[in-house]
Protein backbone atom coordinates (compact mmCIF):
# COMPACT_ATOMS: atom_id res chain seq x y z
CA UNK A 1 0.00 0.00 0.00
CA UNK A 2 1.40 3.37 -0.80
CA UNK A 3 2.32 5.48 1.89
CA UNK A 4 0.25 8.78 2.10
CA UNK A 5 2.19 12.05 2.26
CA UNK A 6 1.38 15.47 2.50
CA UNK A 7 2.24 16.28 -0.95
CA UNK A 8 0.44 13.72 -2.25
CA UNK A 9 -3.11 14.16 -0.20
CA UNK A 10 -6.30 15.24 -2.05
CA UNK A 11 -7.04 18.06 0.53
CA UNK A 12 -10.51 18.76 -1.24
CA UNK A 13 -11.87 14.53 -0.54
CA UNK A 14 -10.61 14.01 2.86
CA UNK A 15 -12.90 12.33 5.02
CA UNK A 16 -12.21 11.88 9.06
CA UNK A 17 -10.15 8.95 9.48
CA UNK A 18 -6.44 8.65 11.02
CA UNK A 19 -3.27 9.59 8.89
CA UNK A 20 -0.08 9.17 10.58
CA UNK A 21 1.27 12.62 9.75
CA UNK A 22 4.91 10.99 11.55
CA UNK A 23 5.69 13.74 14.80
CA UNK A 24 3.82 13.25 18.06
CA UNK A 25 4.00 14.82 21.14
CA UNK A 26 4.49 12.60 24.95
CA UNK A 27 4.72 13.35 28.44
CA UNK A 28 5.45 10.90 31.03
CA UNK A 29 4.05 10.93 34.78
CA UNK A 30 5.88 8.58 37.21
CA UNK A 31 6.66 9.26 40.85
CA UNK A 32 4.14 11.72 41.71
CA UNK A 33 5.85 14.25 38.37
CA UNK A 34 5.54 15.10 34.76
CA UNK A 35 8.72 15.66 32.26
CA UNK A 36 8.58 18.34 29.89
CA UNK A 37 7.88 16.32 27.67
CA UNK A 38 8.78 15.91 23.66
CA UNK A 39 8.36 14.93 20.45
CA UNK A 40 8.44 11.29 18.97
CA UNK A 41 7.96 9.76 15.55
CA UNK A 42 6.45 6.09 16.57
CA UNK A 43 3.10 6.34 16.37
CA UNK A 44 3.02 3.04 18.82
CA UNK A 45 2.73 2.87 22.99
CA UNK A 46 4.39 0.50 25.02
CA UNK A 47 3.18 -0.12 28.47
CA UNK A 48 2.56 -2.68 30.96
CA UNK A 49 0.36 -5.19 30.74
CA UNK A 50 -0.89 -4.68 34.39
CA UNK A 51 -1.63 -0.55 32.96
CA UNK A 52 -4.96 0.47 34.70
CA UNK A 53 -6.40 1.73 30.78
CA UNK A 54 -6.28 -1.74 29.83
CA UNK A 55 -8.34 -2.90 32.63
CA UNK A 56 -10.56 -0.65 34.51
CA UNK A 57 -10.79 2.09 31.34
CA UNK A 58 -8.51 4.67 32.73
CA UNK A 59 -8.54 7.17 30.00
CA UNK A 60 -9.42 10.93 28.92
CA UNK A 61 -8.85 12.88 25.37
CA UNK A 62 -10.01 15.66 24.00
CA UNK A 63 -10.11 17.04 20.43
CA UNK A 64 -8.96 20.44 18.45
CA UNK A 65 -8.48 21.89 15.67
CA UNK A 66 -5.85 24.09 13.86
CA UNK A 67 -6.62 25.75 11.30
CA UNK A 68 -4.65 27.26 7.70
CA UNK A 69 -5.66 31.22 7.79
CA UNK A 70 -5.79 32.99 4.06
CA UNK A 71 -2.76 34.45 4.50
CA UNK A 72 -0.83 31.22 5.78
CA UNK A 73 -0.84 31.56 9.69
CA UNK A 74 -2.05 28.58 11.40
CA UNK A 75 -4.11 29.41 14.25
CA UNK A 76 -5.75 27.14 17.22
CA UNK A 77 -9.48 27.57 18.44
CA UNK A 78 -9.62 28.19 22.22
CA UNK A 79 -7.28 25.31 23.48
CA UNK A 80 -7.07 26.75 26.53
CA UNK A 81 -10.45 25.28 27.24
CA UNK A 82 -9.42 21.83 25.88
CA UNK A 83 -6.92 21.79 28.73
CA UNK A 84 -9.33 22.88 31.67
CA UNK A 85 -11.36 20.08 30.03
CA UNK A 86 -9.28 17.65 29.92
CA UNK A 87 -8.42 18.18 33.81
CA UNK A 88 -11.95 18.53 34.73
CA UNK A 89 -12.24 14.66 33.18
CA UNK A 90 -8.79 13.77 35.24
CA UNK A 91 -9.59 14.85 38.34
CA UNK A 92 -13.05 12.49 37.57
CA UNK A 93 -11.23 9.66 36.79
CA UNK A 94 -8.81 10.30 39.74
CA UNK A 95 -5.71 10.97 37.58
CA UNK A 96 -3.05 13.66 37.48
CA UNK A 97 -3.59 17.38 35.77
CA UNK A 98 -1.99 17.92 32.68
CA UNK A 99 -0.55 21.27 33.56
CA UNK A 100 -2.30 23.75 31.01
CA UNK A 101 1.19 24.99 29.87
CA UNK A 102 2.31 21.52 29.27
CA UNK A 103 -1.21 20.71 27.49
CA UNK A 104 -0.61 23.86 25.37
CA UNK A 105 3.19 23.79 24.78
CA UNK A 106 2.47 19.78 23.20
CA UNK A 107 -0.23 20.62 21.13
CA UNK A 108 1.89 24.00 19.57
CA UNK A 109 4.58 21.23 19.88
CA UNK A 110 3.34 19.00 17.43
CA UNK A 111 1.27 21.11 15.06
CA UNK A 112 4.31 22.98 13.97
CA UNK A 113 6.51 19.76 13.23
CA UNK A 114 3.24 18.47 11.44
CA UNK A 115 2.66 21.92 9.90
CA UNK A 116 2.98 20.09 6.21
CA UNK A 117 -0.02 18.56 6.92
CA UNK A 118 -2.37 21.35 7.97
CA UNK A 119 -4.96 21.57 4.80
CA UNK A 120 -4.36 24.68 2.96
CA UNK A 121 -7.54 27.62 3.34
CA UNK A 122 -10.47 27.17 1.38
CA UNK A 123 -10.39 23.29 1.60
CA UNK A 124 -12.85 22.79 3.80
CA UNK A 125 -10.28 20.76 5.86
CA UNK A 126 -8.72 21.17 9.23
CA UNK A 127 -5.79 19.71 11.19
CA UNK A 128 -7.34 17.13 14.05
CA UNK A 129 -5.66 17.14 17.22
CA UNK A 130 -6.29 14.83 19.59
CA UNK A 131 -4.64 14.60 23.57
CA UNK A 132 -5.03 12.07 25.44
CA UNK A 133 -4.12 10.73 29.14
CA UNK A 134 -3.63 7.46 29.66
CA UNK A 135 -3.23 5.33 33.21
CA UNK A 136 -0.14 3.11 32.99
CA UNK A 137 2.08 0.85 34.65
CA UNK A 138 2.18 -2.40 36.52
CA UNK A 139 -1.21 -2.75 38.62
CA UNK A 140 -3.54 -5.25 38.81
CA UNK A 141 -6.03 -3.92 41.94
CA UNK A 142 -8.98 -1.19 41.39
CA UNK A 143 -7.35 1.63 41.65
CA UNK A 144 -5.58 4.73 39.92
CA UNK A 145 -2.50 4.24 37.99
CA UNK A 146 1.06 4.53 39.38
CA UNK A 147 2.17 5.86 36.10
CA UNK A 148 0.47 7.78 32.97
CA UNK A 149 1.46 8.99 29.50
CA UNK A 150 -0.26 12.18 27.66
CA UNK A 151 0.42 12.15 24.34
CA UNK A 152 -1.14 14.19 21.33
CA UNK A 153 -1.51 12.78 18.00
CA UNK A 154 -2.99 14.78 14.34
CA UNK A 155 -4.21 14.04 11.31
CA UNK A 156 -5.79 16.24 8.55
CA UNK A 157 -9.91 16.22 8.23
CA UNK A 158 -12.52 16.74 5.78
CA UNK A 159 -16.45 16.99 7.27
CA UNK A 160 -17.21 14.46 10.33
CA UNK A 161 -20.39 13.63 8.20
CA UNK A 162 -19.85 13.15 4.54
CA UNK A 163 -21.73 15.56 2.54
CA UNK A 164 -20.36 18.53 5.07
CA UNK A 165 -22.79 21.08 6.05
CA UNK A 166 -26.46 18.75 5.14
CA UNK A 167 -29.00 17.74 7.15
CA UNK A 168 -29.19 14.61 8.37
CA UNK A 169 -31.58 12.36 10.41
CA UNK A 170 -31.24 10.82 13.69
CA UNK A 171 -32.81 7.96 15.95
CA UNK A 172 -33.88 8.40 20.14
CA UNK A 173 -32.09 5.48 21.37
CA UNK A 174 -33.48 2.80 23.84
CA UNK A 175 -29.63 2.74 25.06
CA UNK A 176 -27.58 4.75 27.74
CA UNK A 177 -24.41 6.69 26.98
CA UNK A 178 -23.96 7.19 30.45
CA UNK A 179 -25.21 6.54 34.08
CA UNK A 180 -27.05 9.20 36.66
CA UNK A 181 -24.29 11.20 38.17
CA UNK A 182 -21.68 8.74 36.27
CA UNK A 183 -18.88 10.53 33.54
CA UNK A 184 -21.18 11.58 31.43
CA UNK A 185 -19.77 15.14 32.12
CA UNK A 186 -16.37 13.83 31.47
CA UNK A 187 -14.71 13.42 28.16
CA UNK A 188 -13.93 9.52 29.14
CA UNK A 189 -13.45 6.84 26.87
CA UNK A 190 -15.51 4.68 28.72
CA UNK A 191 -19.05 6.83 27.38
CA UNK A 192 -17.87 6.29 23.69
CA UNK A 193 -17.32 2.70 23.79
CA UNK A 194 -20.86 2.49 25.42
CA UNK A 195 -22.24 3.98 22.53
CA UNK A 196 -20.96 2.08 19.84
CA UNK A 197 -23.88 -0.50 19.64
CA UNK A 198 -26.40 2.26 19.46
CA UNK A 199 -24.57 4.19 16.80
CA UNK A 200 -24.11 1.06 14.55
CA UNK A 201 -27.74 0.09 15.51
CA UNK A 202 -28.61 3.78 14.06
CA UNK A 203 -26.66 3.56 11.29
CA UNK A 204 -27.81 0.06 10.18
CA UNK A 205 -31.25 1.51 9.79
CA UNK A 206 -30.14 4.48 7.84
CA UNK A 207 -30.01 7.38 10.08
CA UNK A 208 -26.55 9.33 10.83
CA UNK A 209 -26.43 8.52 14.79
CA UNK A 210 -28.17 7.82 17.71
CA UNK A 211 -29.78 10.34 20.21
CA UNK A 212 -29.32 9.56 23.79
CA UNK A 213 -31.98 10.91 26.47
CA UNK A 214 -30.97 11.60 30.02
CA UNK A 215 -30.82 8.11 32.29
CA UNK A 216 -32.86 8.52 34.98
CA UNK A 217 -36.23 9.02 33.24
CA UNK A 218 -35.84 8.54 29.75
CA UNK A 219 -38.31 12.06 28.74
CA UNK A 220 -35.21 14.46 27.71
CA UNK A 221 -32.97 14.73 24.68
CA UNK A 222 -29.51 14.84 26.40
CA UNK A 223 -26.57 14.35 23.16
CA UNK A 224 -26.71 13.88 19.70
CA UNK A 225 -24.26 10.69 19.19
CA UNK A 226 -21.11 12.63 20.44
CA UNK A 227 -22.42 16.20 19.92
CA UNK A 228 -24.87 18.29 21.69
CA UNK A 229 -28.12 19.27 20.66
CA UNK A 230 -29.63 22.77 19.78
CA UNK A 231 -32.95 23.79 18.85
CA UNK A 232 -34.06 27.02 17.55
CA UNK A 233 -37.72 28.60 18.40
CA UNK A 234 -39.72 30.46 15.75
CA UNK A 235 -39.72 33.56 18.54
CA UNK A 236 -35.90 33.27 18.42
CA UNK A 237 -34.90 31.32 21.10
CA UNK A 238 -31.26 29.38 20.68
CA UNK A 239 -32.01 26.74 23.53
CA UNK A 240 -29.64 23.67 24.33
CA UNK A 241 -29.72 20.78 27.17
CA UNK A 242 -28.57 21.20 30.45
CA UNK A 243 -27.96 18.22 32.18
CA UNK A 244 -25.06 16.78 34.52
CA UNK A 245 -24.62 13.86 32.02
CA UNK A 246 -23.80 16.25 29.08
CA UNK A 247 -19.80 16.64 28.34
CA UNK A 248 -19.58 20.70 28.11
CA UNK A 249 -18.86 21.30 24.50
CA UNK A 250 -16.46 23.93 23.91
CA UNK A 251 -18.23 24.04 20.29
CA UNK A 252 -21.89 24.83 22.32
CA UNK A 253 -20.48 27.63 24.12
CA UNK A 254 -18.23 29.59 21.50
CA UNK A 255 -22.17 28.87 19.38
CA UNK A 256 -24.14 29.81 22.68
CA UNK A 257 -21.78 33.42 23.01
CA UNK A 258 -22.25 33.90 19.10
CA UNK A 259 -25.93 33.50 18.96
CA UNK A 260 -26.34 35.54 21.63
CA UNK A 261 -24.23 38.12 20.99
CA UNK A 262 -24.17 38.03 17.29
CA UNK A 263 -27.77 37.14 15.89
CA UNK A 264 -29.51 38.64 18.96
CA UNK A 265 -30.69 35.23 19.54
CA UNK A 266 -31.85 34.55 23.27
CA UNK A 267 -30.11 31.57 24.61
CA UNK A 268 -31.24 29.42 26.93
CA UNK A 269 -29.64 26.41 28.60
CA UNK A 270 -32.65 24.45 30.00
CA UNK A 271 -34.08 20.70 30.31
CA UNK A 272 -35.84 19.81 27.00
CA UNK A 273 -38.19 16.86 27.05
CA UNK A 274 -38.93 15.13 23.77
CA UNK A 275 -42.51 16.95 23.51
CA UNK A 276 -40.24 20.05 23.58
CA UNK A 277 -38.90 18.89 19.70
CA UNK A 278 -42.14 20.21 18.09
CA UNK A 279 -41.34 23.61 19.26
CA UNK A 280 -38.35 23.86 17.23
CA UNK A 281 -37.89 25.35 13.63
CA UNK A 282 -34.22 23.93 13.50
CA UNK A 283 -32.29 22.04 15.06
CA UNK A 284 -28.82 20.39 15.53
CA UNK A 285 -25.84 19.02 16.42
CA UNK A 286 -22.56 20.82 17.53
CA UNK A 287 -18.94 19.62 18.27
CA UNK A 288 -15.27 20.05 17.38
CA UNK A 289 -15.63 17.28 14.80
CA UNK A 290 -18.49 18.12 12.75
CA UNK A 291 -18.97 21.89 14.12
CA UNK A 292 -22.76 21.80 12.84
CA UNK A 293 -24.71 19.45 11.87
CA UNK A 294 -27.96 20.56 10.89
CA UNK A 295 -31.02 18.16 11.79
CA UNK A 296 -33.75 17.22 9.42
CA UNK A 297 -35.64 15.24 11.43
CA UNK A 298 -35.22 12.68 14.54
CA UNK A 299 -37.37 9.28 14.88
CA UNK A 300 -38.65 7.99 17.96
CA UNK A 301 -40.13 4.73 18.31
CA UNK A 302 -41.99 3.64 15.32
CA UNK A 303 -44.85 6.13 14.73
CA UNK A 304 -43.44 9.44 16.05
CA UNK A 305 -41.02 11.97 13.80
CA UNK A 306 -40.50 15.08 14.34
CA UNK A 307 -39.31 17.66 11.62
CA UNK A 308 -37.38 20.63 11.42
CA UNK A 309 -36.60 23.13 8.94
CA UNK A 310 -36.10 21.19 5.56
CA UNK A 311 -34.38 17.48 4.94
CA UNK A 312 -32.59 18.83 1.93
CA UNK A 313 -31.71 22.54 2.83
CA UNK A 314 -29.99 24.08 5.81
CA UNK A 315 -32.01 26.52 7.95
CA UNK A 316 -31.01 30.13 7.97
CA UNK A 317 -29.94 30.74 11.66
CA UNK A 318 -28.35 27.38 11.69
CA UNK A 319 -26.20 28.62 8.33
CA UNK A 320 -25.50 32.00 9.86
CA UNK A 321 -24.34 30.23 13.28
CA UNK A 322 -22.03 27.83 11.06
CA UNK A 323 -20.99 30.72 9.16
CA UNK A 324 -19.46 33.24 12.32
CA UNK A 325 -18.12 30.26 13.79
CA UNK A 326 -16.03 28.75 11.18
CA UNK A 327 -15.06 32.37 9.86
CA UNK A 328 -13.24 32.20 13.05
CA UNK A 329 -11.83 29.86 13.00
CA UNK A 330 -10.33 30.39 9.88
CA UNK A 331 -9.07 33.61 10.48
CA UNK A 332 -11.98 35.39 8.35
CA UNK A 333 -14.35 37.40 10.74
CA UNK A 334 -12.00 38.53 14.08
CA UNK A 335 -12.25 36.09 17.31
CA UNK A 336 -13.56 37.17 20.47
CA UNK A 337 -10.72 37.78 22.59
CA UNK A 338 -8.21 34.88 23.71
CA UNK A 339 -10.16 32.70 21.15
CA UNK A 340 -7.55 32.14 18.83
CA UNK A 341 -3.89 31.53 19.69
CA UNK A 342 -1.19 31.56 17.02
CA UNK A 343 1.63 28.49 16.07
CA UNK A 344 4.77 30.51 15.18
Amino acid sequence: MEKITSQSIDWSNLGFEYIDTGMKFRAYYKDGKWDEGHLETDANLTMHEGSTVLHYGQAVFEGLKAYRTKDGRIQLFRADQNAKRMNESAKRLLMPEVPESLFIKGVKEVVKANADWVPPYGQGASLYIRPFLIGTGPNIGVKTAPEFIFSIFVTPVGPYFKGGLVPAKFLITDFDRAAPKGTGAAKVGGNYAAGLMAGKLAKEQGFADAIYLDPATKTKIEEVGAANFYGITADGRFVTPLSDSILPSITKYSLMHIAANDLGLEVVEQEVPITMLEDFIEAGAMGTAAVITPISYIQHGDNKRYHFYSETEVGPITKRLYDRLVGIQYGDIEAPNGWIQVVE
